[in-house]
Parts: structure tokens; sequence; C-alpha cells
């Protein structure tokens, strides 16, 4: 049996509770004083546990729970880090809700319940994804079960998986980042752990990407803990909103999830480094040059008389050790896309910007540029379609003669491409439109294209052949009566003729018609392949993960790298988005075969133990921690045993 912790220290409680004044997101974090209950282990379930001591006095711990089912020697693992589902994910109307937050709340007055059910951990899954392990193929063979908070909302994990690495999974609405070792699969063990007082200049962290040196950044979407001036590693002190608000940051992790460095996300200027107002540029859409295009709710200048507009909210971030780059891209302002519909937010929360830093100090970042990506030629019925607008992701070329980057926009449903990420003045382009991949839920006429349609997960293969690409799709009627939705999905692109082309490339999605038909000229990346993955909630396929490990004769592995060139063949979806957003997901994890022209197709063989249905289902009432109910799966990675 695990030992129950009934709460947490007060002195804990007064850490996590810094922001509550004007954070809707930090009604997550402060639900750690909520009781993890877990149902006991079984007699075929193995239970060990790891645990830290956190600067604030807790220990945190990391209980693995490895079924008897579980392959023992060599073996390929899909990590899945997911969260409870439980009453406070829907809206922000329940008594758990987000408005009481807004007017400052107690913590030692927060229920142990939410709306009369329990809360139980989150946890990593460890699903058997070697597919010669006939029986427990797709199986979940382990859960890691995290505590004591709970209500992380676990988020993402680093985009890619090398052996010797350390994993980092973040607690979007805790302000928490967990390091796990993964040496001794199929049991997880806690070596670390990053708390909200850790990093003092920013909160809600989102990705990561992992050094050579084994450290990590990591992106931290929104601002400071506490209203008002936070000074930065770097001595640099700019104003911030607070919690959940602006500007984000980037921040550098040890390998035991210590913060290294905290580097502002925002460019220096004025006084006492005050961010000034990211302004729109000469050409930028409809929007008159040298006008605000990112809001900031509330505006510093209510909380200290220091008004500014930034479009600093990193979400993806990509590496290129080699040509010391690092690429980021802004989506939002966090606190507001869980307070309000998409629909009714000021178009101006969604950002339109793509950032590149120097990183030849590791420690001290030097931000080279700030994007704004170009608005394209479809004109939409709401502003915060427009295709530049929520640039959620990015991801880089791998091969050594290439220095290309990529972005998306998961509300204006494009993708941009650069050919140069060490070029100060980076050219920008549009170079596809999601809606050329598009299917209409119903059949019919495709109505208003990628607008909203939740572009997400964006990879490039290790080989720089394709671009990968999940698409969450739009529910029927999202953008009136005659909207028929856009199905769920992932799609493959054949950028090969766009990264020969260098510096020289001439894509640009500039007119209607080649929003449909993909581009006009010659070295446009054409669509390879697409998969539907069936869910009309609107939190359909958003995050995915590469396999980038072969299995040789004798059961061990090989990486693929971009060094030895080989295909990748398979990666992985999920399909969540996030609590309070109103896009849920189906909770299905799938298996996508990949060919080597591109071309997609589900593995069949990849089933649900307890449905027999292809993908593995997180709504189930049984896992091997217990029987907690139903599971939100947001990210997951490929490992394998060392």
């Amino acid at each position: 049996m695990l030992r129950r912790r009934e709460g947490i220290p007060m002195r804990s409680r007064l850490a996590l509770r810094r922001a509550t004044a004007l954070s809707t997101l930090m009604i997550l974090a402060v639900a750690g004083g909520v009781v993890a209950s877990e149902g006991p282990a079984t007699a075929n379930v193995t239970v060990v546990t790891s645990s830290i001591l956190g600067s604030d006095g807790v220990t945190y711990t990391a209980t693995s729970h490895v079924t008897a089912s579980a392959v023992s020697g060599p073996g390929k693992y899909l990590l899945v880090w997911a969260g409870d589902a439980n009453a406070s994910d829907a809206n922000s109307n329940n008594s758990f809700g987000t408005d009481t937050i807004l007017h400052g709340i107690n913590i030692n007055d927060l229920p142990q319940t939410v709306d009369g059910a329990t809360v139980k951990s989150d946890f990593l899954a460890v699903i058997d994804a070697e597919p010669t392990h006939t029986a427990t193929y797709g199986k979940v063979v382990g859960t890691v079960t995290v505590g004591p908070i709970v209500l992380n909302e676990p988020h993402h994990m680093q985009y890619i998986w090398h052996q010797g690495n350390k994993v980092f999974a973040g607690g979007l609405f805790s302000d928490i980042t967990y390091v796990f070792d993964v040496s001794a699969l199929p049991i997880v063990t806690l070596t670390g752990i990053n708390l909200p007082t850790s990093t003092p200049c920013g909160t809600v962290p989102d990705a990561y990407w992992v050094l050579n040196d084994g450290t990590a950044y990591g992106t931290y979407m929104g601002g400071a803990d506490v209203p008002g001036v936070c000074t930065y590693s770097n001595g640099r002190i700019l104003a911030s909103n607070g919690f959940a608000g602006s500007p984000g940051e980037i921040v550098r992790l040890s390998e035991s999830g210590a913060t290294l460095a905290e580097i502002p996300a925002a460019p220096p200027a004025g006084l006492l480094g005050i961010v000034p107002s990211e302004t729109a540029p000469p050409i930028y859409g409809n929007v008159q040059s040298g006008a605000p295009v990112c809001t900031v709710i509330p505006a510093v200048g209510s909380i200290i008389p220091l008004p500014f507009s930034t479009c600093a909210n990193p979400h993806g971030i990509q590496v290129r050790e080699d040509l010391n780059r690092m690429v980021t891209s802004d989506y939002a302002e966090p606190r507001n896309i869980v307070l309000h519909p998409i629909q009714n937010l000021d178009a101006n929360v969604f950002r339109p910007t793509v950032r590149i830093f120097d990183i030849t100090n590791r420690n001290d970042p030097t931000l080279v540029s700030v994007s704004f990506m170009p608005d394209g030629p479809r004109n939409e019925s709401f502003g915060v379609h427009e295709e530049f607008r929520g640039m959620m992701e990015t991801t880089v070329t791998n091969l050594p003669g290439h220095k290309g980057a990529f972005a998306e926009s998961m509300c204006g449903g494009a993708v941009y491409y650069t050919p140069d990420i060490t070029n100060p003045n980076p050219v920008w382009r549009q170079v596809f439109d999601n809606s050329r991949a598009e299917v209409p839920i119903t059949g019919s006429v495709l109505y208003q294209g990628g607008a909203c349609d939740g572009g997400s997960w964006l990879q490039t293969s290790l080989d720089d052949k394709y671009l990968y690409h999940a698409v969450m799709g739009r529910p029927a009627g999202s953008l009136g009566a005659h909207d028929p939705g856009i199905e769920s999905m992932v799609y493959t692109l054949d950028i090969t003729n766009l990264v020969n082309a260098g510096t020289g490339f001439t894509c640009n999605i500039d007119t209607i018609a080649e929003v449909l038909d993909g581009g006009a000229e010659a070295d446009c990346p054409t669509l390879a392949g697409r998969l539907i993955i069936h869910d009309t909630t609107g939190g359909g396929t958003h995050w995915g993960a590469l396999d980038n490990f072969r299995r040789n004769a004798n059961g061990t592995y090989t990486e693929i790298t971009p060094a030895n060139n080989a295909p990748v063949e398979r990666f992985a979806t999920s399909n969540y988005f996030v609590a309070r957003t109103g896009r849920d997901g189906n909770h299905l994890v799938c298996m996508v075969n990949v060919a080597g022209n591109g071309t997609l197709a589900m593995d069949n063989s990849f089933r649900d133990e307890n449905t027999g249905d292809v993908c593995v289902s997180f709504n189930r009432l049984t896992w091997p921690h217990g029987a907690n109910g139903n599971a939100k799966p947001h990210s997951q990675l490929f490992v394998v045993t060392s």
C-alpha cells in the first residue's frame, strides 16, 4: 500500500498561493492541497516509490505500479503523460471555478473533492510499444503516479528522447516540472523537481528541449509569479502582469531539475529594461503599421504605471546546437485561453510571432530576432482566425546542410518557413495552408478553411524529407450554423524541394487558389499523406512523437539520427488539449505507420486491451494504480531500455 498524505505543509501552501489574485490557472496549482487518493495495488502489481525533498520542505513522490505482464529484458515503451479526468475540467462555472480564484481564495478552505468527486493522481502511463511483444503490444503495463500535487494538468515533455536522457514533464497549471529517470524501465523514478518558487519570473511550463549535455530548455508561457517587476538571471528587470500572464520566459534546467537560468523572452529597452510595445511591422496584414498587435490582460499599466504590449508567450521550442540557435513560437497569454471561449477573445491575445535566440552562452541566450508572421490571403469572419494567429509550434531541420525552420498557427491554420535561422533578419513565408489537407466532417464544401482548426504538433522527419502536422479539428457549427466542421487528422508534407532550395526558395501562399491547391511555386511542399483520426470534440489529435529507435536482431535498439539518415517508420498521437478551454478530446492514443513515400496508415495491431478497438483509450475504469477512472493523455515519448 502507498502511504497517503493528508495535505501539504503550510510553508508549501503559502508558496503556491502567491499569485491567486490574478491567476485563472492558479486554481489548479493551489489544488495541490487536495489529497491524491489511489486504489490499493493488486497481487499482480509491483509497487516502487521514489521521492525527492523539495526546496519547500515537502517530499514529492513518483510511484511505479508495474504489472506482471510487463516483458522483462530489452523493450520499447511509449510514455504518456496524463492527467486525472475530473469535474474541474469542463468549464469555469462549477464550484471550483475560475471566477472564484479571480476574486481571491484562501488555500486553507479548498475542498478535498471537486463537485463531490475525489481528485485522483496524475501519472505517466507505460505502454508496451514493441510490436514483437505480441501478447502485450499496446497494453498499459505500468503507471507512475505523482504526488502529493494533483490537478497538475500534465502537458508536454521533450519532443524526442535520446538514450541516457532524463524525461522532463511539465504541469501546465501547477507550474511544476518533474524530472524522471527511465534507466530501469518499466520502473520509472523521480530524480528532480522544479517548483513555482524556482522560477519567479515565469509560469505555465509548456515544452522542453534536451541538450547534448543532458540539461534542458523549457518554455514558460506565462508571466512572473506575482505582478510587478522581476529580475532575471542575467540581471534584466522586466514588468509582468503576473501568473499565467505576460511576458513568458525560457528556463534552463539541470538534469536534476534545478533552475540554471531564467531567460527573458521579451526584448530589452527603456527604463529598467521594461518591455517596449511590440508593434506591427511595416507590412502586417490589415493592421496599421506601428499599432500594438498583442493584448495583455490585465494591462501592466493597471498594476504599475508602466504600460506595455508584448507578444512574448513562448510555447513551442526546438534547438540546433550545431548552429547555436534556439527557435521558439509565441502562442497566447495562457490565462485568457482558459477564462474565455476562443470566439469571444480579443484576437490580439493570440500571438503572431516567432523568436530566434543565439545560445552560444547556454545560460544567457541572446534574442536575435522577433518575427511577425505575414497575413495570408484568406479573409476570415473573425480576426482571431487570420493565418498568423496563435503561433503554437515550431520545428527545425536536422541535417548539417540545412538551416531552416517551420512554424504553425493553431488558430490560423497555416504553416510558415524560413530557410536560415542564423540570419539576424530571417525571411518567413507561408508555405502551406491546412485547408489543402482538411476534410469537412459532413463532406460538404469547405467552410472558412483552416480557421481555428487546432493545428498543433509539428515535426520534421530526421532526414528532412517530410514534415508531420497534427490538426485537432473543429466541431460542426463552431463558426455558425453553416459550418460543417473539420475532421481531426495528421498529415505529411514532402518538403524535399523546399529545404533543398536554401535561401533562394520561392514558395509563397499568397492567393486563394494556392490555399486550396497547395502552392503555385515548384518548391512548395506537397501533401504526401493524410490520416483522419476521428474525434469531433474539438480536442482531437493534438500531439505526436516520432519513434526514433530501430530494433536490432538481438533485441537491443539503435537510435535513428540525422547522421545515419534512416527514415522514421511510425509515430504516436494523442487526442486531448487543455482543461477548461472547451476542447477536451476523446482521450485516445494511436500509433501511425509512415511509408517510404510519406503516406500514413493506422497501426491496427495497436489496440486497447479492454475494448479490443484500434488505439489505446484512456477512458477506462481501472489502471495498474487502481480503479481511478478516465484520464487525459496530453503528450508521449518513445523510450527504450538501455
